[in-house]
């Protein structure tokens, strides 16, 4: 609503900045980032390596350059700053994505949120509402975590808790 009021403003005013943004409010890879930097900030603690692996992940999955990518990220933070829940976002992914694109959402997350070498069970529950939200099934969410978790350690001993 907002978004459409302040595209209304600056089509009066004449200030030309919606022509300016590379991505509109229903793109789904401002839906996609927005998400993850939500889930970044849910536990609390934003370590720098975890900024760095939203920045790669976010560059790689979506073929931009690296100032594509900062303009990206810095419209996700203010989405998610914005939003009162995840349905603002998750509907537009569900909308523009198949099945395959919505799991590839689920994966990104489960790439951000072993970053760091841990699960917290904030990052688990947004990751779990997210998929249920996208209609990625509970067995597809578990098997995508596992992979990641095994990308991640390969090495731990440390079973990966559904």
């Amino acid at each position: 609503m907002f978004d459409s009021l302040r595209h209304f403003m600056n089509e009066l005013a004449g200030t030309g900045e919606e022509a300016t943004e590379p991505f509109s409010v229903s793109d789904h890879r401002v839906a996609a980032a927005a998400l993850m930097v939500h889930l970044l900030g849910v536990d609390g603690v934003v370590e720098e390596q975890e900024r760095d692996a939203l920045h790669g992940i976010v560059r790689s999955r979506f073929g931009l350059s690296e100032s594509e990518t900062d303009e990206l990220l810095a419209l996700a933070r203010r989405r998610d700053q914005e939003a009162v829940d995840l349905y603002a976002f998750t509907s537009v992914l569900k909308r523009s994505l198949d099945a395959e694109g919505r799991a590839g959402v689920i994966e990104m997350m489960w790439e951000l949120v072993f970053s760091d070498g841990a699960v917290n069970e904030l990052e688990d529950n947004v990751v779990w509402r997210v998929a249920e939200l996208l209609g990625v099934s509970t067995r597809e969410r578990v098997e995508l975590k596992r992979r990641i978790a095994a990308r991640a350690r390969p090495l731990s001993d440390t079973p990966v808790r559904d």
